[in-house]
């Protein structure tokens, strides 16, 4: 018998990647999920169907582009600060794509353009 209340963690579910999501969202205040999120998706990445991998492949990306745009806004700080500025639109940039990306998996959508730099 199977508790219909449990968390599916399966590669092969939606679950999984809103997980993914949510731990992204988490990492704003608590920092380290993002790290765990990024983890799971690379483990999850090639295991499921084409629309889980887009998610995946879209989840990867932000990980990856939000620590460089993070890097860089650092980087810019001493520069009238500058990377306060561009630390804020960072933010803003990995907010939307998160969101973005979990009302595609709701709708069952891919998520347009994974790979993209911008929004």
């Amino acid at each position: 018998m199977t508790d219909s209340n449990q968390i599916s963690v399966d590669p092969n579910t939606r679950g999984n990647a809103n997980l993914i999501y949510i731990l992204y969202l988490v990492a704003i205040v608590v920092g380290i999920t993002s790290i765990v999120g990024l983890v799971m998706a690379y483990l999850a990445k090639g295991q499921g169907d084409a629309l889980l991998e887009n998610h995946y492949n879209n989840q990867i990306n932000i990980f990856w582009k939000g620590l460089l745009y993070s890097v860089v806004s650092v980087i810019l700080i001493p520069i009238l600060g500058l990377g306060i500025l561009t630390g804020l639109a960072a933010l803003v940039w990995y907010i939307v794509r998160c969101v973005k990306g979990m009302q595609a998996l709701s709708a069952g959508q891919p998520v347009e353009n994974p790979g993209s730099w911008l929004f």
